[in-house]
């Protein structure tokens, strides 16, 4: 048994684990202290989007870290991935994929989007929540049509699940917390080669930037990840960039 996740609270139904996590942090919760949820009513991803999941089909928590590392948002990804199996993928910066099967016109597999993860807290203060979601018994007929379908024009993925019973989230959540121990025991080093292999842009052309100012959108080709996590990417003139945050779109999705 992991020695995350002690206490816990575990509730039917709330607004987002994250946020209960948050109050217990700022109340001085001890490291290790998990949320957990049937449901979530506002759980949140990155650029404001929502979690959607229905009551009693994901693994949904929220875990406190006292002096977190600063790879903790890669140190999820790849626990998370630990459990979905060598399927899972890692689309930087916070989503765990799988490929689903490729349509003739598309030059690239088209993505689906397993679990999400996104960390956040007051590093000033020593302490961070990862919350994560996994679509561990998500019934893919019973989500919304948008939920199942070909990537949205926000840049949103579909929805895949792991297929396991409902039954079965216990044991799934309890093998998250076990994987999360052990990576975050990890050198960086091994860490970072276990991200790399699981990097589902590497040598695909994507796209990032506002596409709502003139020559904002820039383009180029995804080179893997640098010590820090960053993204570097190859542009057309052949320079590289990184980044650091934000949100990146794959070209050629069909």
């Amino acid at each position: 048994m992991s020695a995350l996740g002690h206490p816990r609270v575990h509730l039917r139904r709330t607004g987002s684990t994250s946020d209960r996590a948050r109050a217990l942090a700022l109340v001085g919760a001890p490291h290790g202290t998990l949320v957990t949820a049937e449901e979530q009513t506002a759980g949140r991803g990155r650029q404001g989007r929502s979690w959607s999941a229905p009551a009693g089909s994901s693994v949904l928590m929220s875990l406190l870290l006292r002096d977190p590392p600063s790879l903790l948002p890669l140190i999820a990804a790849v626990a998370v991935c630990d459990v979905a199996g060598p399927a899972a993928l890692i689309k930087w910066p916070n989503d765990i994929v799988v490929a689903r099967p490729a349509r003739a016109h598309a030059r690239t597999p088209p993505l689906a989007k397993l679990a999400g993860i996104l960390a956040e807290g007051r590093l000033q203060e020593g302490w961070a929540i990862v919350g994560i979601g996994l679509n561990a018994a998500v019934v893919l007929d019973q989500l919304p049509p948008e939920l199942r379908g070909d990537p949205g024009g926000d840049g949103a993925l579909p929805a895949a699940t792991l297929g396991r019973s409902p039954l079965e989230l216990e044991a799934t959540l309890e093998q998250l917390l076990e994987a999360l121990e052990l990576r975050l025991r990890e050198a960086p080093e091994a860490m970072l080669d276990a991200w790399r292999a699981r990097d589902a842009l590497y040598d695909r052309e994507l796209t990032w930037g506002s596409s709502g100012q003139e020559g904002s959108r820039r383009r180029g080709r995804a080179r893997g990840i640098d010590g820090e996590g960053r993204l570097i990417v190859e542009l057309e003139d052949g320079a590289r960039a990184t980044l650091s945050a934000g949100e990146v779109h794959l070209v050629g999705l069909g």
